[in-house]
């Protein structure tokens, strides 16, 4: 494998890398990919690395989006309760 698309050992590497990183790189990728020039090895190395930065992408995405709905969600609740349960002096 051509150096800097190795996949070994890509599953911790993959846990560490944030978002920006995945995408930076993912977008590396896609532009090496495009310019063309490199061998059918290499070239099928960087699809399969891209894919690898394609999931983690995803995943970051899917974990923010979860927090954001879980946050607005506790946020209605407590908006709920407030306005439910009613102030001093409304019996």
């Amino acid at each position: 494998m051509a150096a800097g698309t190795g996949t070994a050992g890509s599953g911790t590497d993959e846990a560490a890398l944030g978002y920006e990183q995945a995408r930076d790189e993912l977008i590396e990728v896609v532009r090496r990919l495009e310019a063309g020039g490199t061998s059918l090895e290499e070239s099928l190395a960087l699809w399969e690395r891209g894919e690898e930065l394609a999931k983690v992408c995803r995943r970051r995405l899917e974990g923010a989006r979860a927090r954001l709905d879980a946050s607005l969600a506790a946020e209605r609740a407590a908006e709920e309760a407030e306005g439910a349960g009613g102030g001093p002096g409304d019996e």
